[in-house]
């Protein structure tokens, strides 16, 4: 197998402990379906074009540069070597600053996971003695560091033998929650609709796994790329039928009632992507 590679390299840093390490992506989109922008009429693959919106014609690489509008049709320019000067300097350090319970951090702030992991052996005694620690103490870390050309904070917690570093969102990033829901109603639900309510969340309880989260768009497609390999047609899904109910007490009623009888019934295999179809790359 060939060595993952790593995303960053640097230094874990808690007081004068220290042990250099390294992000590995934790999450990634390789896998999906992907296809390419094909010409109908030739057969052959189309390439995107930077062209001048005003004159049409196509602009060469070396002529383009990042403009801020600052007013309509007034830019100012940013040359790439002013923009590396402005950007602060990376020291390749991750500090542990501030710790905190493992849940006290909303999740909407949560951008990108990725695996901390020592570099090499002499660096995994201090990496065990910083990850036992907050597993012990069962606190996260946050830190700061310039990962890929921004400043950025980032939430260290204990995972099995090493940590996730989660990139998090400024909170400039995150939209108040009171643009969207401050419209919303509020509604006196009590007595019998609270209850079925209750009942049915109670019969649907479990614990997370993400193995038991076939991606069906995924699998469509690659079920649609391996009927079109085949010559043969995809047989079209039925809509399914929506239950007509005459109001919210009704509708939970019918529902706290299929689970009863859909937790008597045998749960059904889902068929995942890796065996609906073959794993190459559309063209």
């Amino acid at each position: 197998m060939v060595a993952p590679r790593a995303n960053w390299k640097g230094y874990l840093k808690v007081g004068e402990l220290s042990c250099p390490v390294a992000l590995y992506t934790a999450a990634s989109t390789s896998d999906r379906v992907s296809f390419h922008i094909i010409n109908r009429e030739t057969g052959n693959r189309v390439h995107r074009q930077m062209v001048d919106a005003d004159t049409g014609r196509q602009v060469e690489s070396e002529d383009i540069v990042k403009g801020y509008e600052v007013s309509s049709g007034q830019y100012v320019f940013l040359e790439p070597d002013e923009v590396k000067a402005a950007v602060p300097e990376s020291d390749k350090t991750l500090e542990l600053e501030t710790f905190i319970p493992c849940d006290g951090i909303d999740t909407i702030f949560i951008d990108r996971p990725y695996y901390l992991a020592p570099t090499d052996k002499p660096a995994a005694e201090v990496f065990e003695l910083i990850r036992k620690g907050l597993k012990e103490k069962n606190v996260a870390a946050l830190a700061r560091t310039v990962l890929f050309r921004r400043l950025r904070t980032v939430l260290i917690r204990p995972s099995e033998k090493g940590m996730i570093a989660s990139t998090l969102n400024y909170d400039y990033e995150v939209r108040p929650a009171k643009e969207i829901f401050s419209d919303i109603k509020s509604f006196k639900i009590d007595g019998e609709m609270l209850d079925l309510a209750e009942h049915i969340i109670d019969t649907k309880r479990g614990e997370f796994d993400p193995a038991e989260f076939d991606d069906r768009y995924e699998a469509a497609l690659a079920e649609l790329i391996k009927a079109k390999i085949e010559g043969r047609k995809l047989r079209k899904q039925p809509k399914p039928e929506p239950k007509k109910v005459s109001s919210l007490l009704d509708a939970l009623r019918q529902s706290a009632g299929d689970k009863k009888t859909a937790s008597k019934k045998p749960a059904k295999k889902t068929v995942s992507r890796k065996t609906a179809a073959p794993q190459r790359k559309a063209s």
